[in-house]
C-alpha cells in the first residue's frame, strides 16, 4: 500500500504543468471526445510505466544496496530540481487519420519516453521492488493529473498555480532523495 501511496503522490504532483499534461489538454481540445483521450492515455501510460518499474525492479537486483540507496538520493535530488523547470506546450500536433484513441496511445506514450514520471517510476520500483503497485500508483497519478487537463483543463488552469505545485512536487522528492539516503523506508 506504502508504494501505491507514495507513487501516486509524487507522479501527480510532479505531472502537473508537465509536457504530457500539456499534451492530454492539447489532444482533448483538438478531438473535443475527452474518453478516446482519457483512456489513450490510460493504455500508453500502463504499458510506459509497467516497462518502466519492471525495469527499475531488475536494475535493482544488480546493485548493491548501499550504492543503489546513493544513487537513488542523487536521482530524486535530480527530480526535485528537474520539476521546477517548467515545460513548454508544443502546438504542432496535428489531428491523425487514426483517431483519437490511437492518436493519444502512440504520441502519450513516446511522450513519456524520458519523461521525469517515467524516470520517477524506475526509481520507484528500484527502491520499493513493487513493479505491480508502483505501476498502479503511476498510472493513477498519470491518470488524476491528466484527467483533469482532458476534462477540466480550461477551468483548472486559471485556479491552480503550477508554481505551487511544482514546488511541492520538488520538496517531496527531496523528502525522498533523504529518506533514501539515510535509508528510512519511504
Amino acid at each position: 500500500m506504502e508504494a501505491i501511496l507514495n507513487s501516486f503522490l509524487l507522479v501527480s504532483l510532479s505531472e502537473m504543468g508537465d509536457k504530457t499534461q500539456l499534451l492530454a489538454f492539447i489532444l482533448a481540445s483538438r478531438y473535443k471526445r475527452p474518453w478516446p483521450v482519457f483512456w489513450g492515455i490510460f493504455v500508453a501510460t500502463l504499458a510506459n510505466h509497467f516497462l518502466a518499474a519492471w525495469g527499475g525492479s531488475w536494475i535493482s537486483s544488480f546493485i548493491p544496496p548501499n550504492y543503489l540507496r546513493i544513487g537513488l538520493a542523487v536521482t530524486f535530488f535530480a527530480f526535485a530540481i528537474w520539476v521546477l523547470i517548467p515545460d513548454k506546450q508544443d502546438d504542432d500536433l496535428k489531428p491523425s487519420r487514426f483517431g483519437p484513441f490511437l492518436t493519444t496511445v502512440v504520441v502519450f506514450f513516446i511522450a513519456e519516453m524520458g519523461d521525469k514520471t517515467q524516470l520517477a517510476t524506475v526509481a520507484l520500483a528500484a527502491r520499493y521492488h513493487e513493479v505491480l503497485l508502483v505501476t498502479l500508483g503511476t498510472t493513477l497519478g498519470m491518470l488524476l493529473t491528466n484527467g483533469l487537463a482532458v476534462f477540466f483543463g480550461d477551468k483548472l488552469a486559471a485556479r491552480i498555480s503550477m508554481t505551487w505545485m511544482h514546488r511541492f512536487a520538488a520538496f517531496l522528492f527531496v523528502v525522498f532523495g533523504v529518506w533514501a539516503l539515510i535509508g528510512l523506508p519511504a
